[in-house]
């Protein structure tokens, strides 16, 4: 599922990042990475997405967001 997709209050992990290279660097750069744990906090009608990474809340909008690919947290 992509991160439009997922519902307010989960935490997810983030799988795959699908998008060009350089909307890749800057994701990185804000500690969006393969491996990182999310928390979707709202989804916004607009379509974009409020998301806590690392302590920090992002908004991310609806083209990206469908670039991100995320499974479900499970905390084991």
């Amino acid at each position: 599922m992509t991160l439009l997709n997922t519902q307010k209050g989960k935490w997810y992990q983030v799988r795959n990042i699908e998008e060009k290279e350089n909307v890749q660097r800057r994701l990185e750069a804000l500690g969006i990475l393969t491996g990182t744990r999310v928390l979707v906090l709202n989804q916004k009608k607009s379509g974009s997405t409020i998301i806590r990474v690392r302590g920090t809340r992002w908004a991310i909008g609806r083209d990206i967001a469908e670039g991100i690919v995320v499974e479900d947290y499970d905390e084991k």
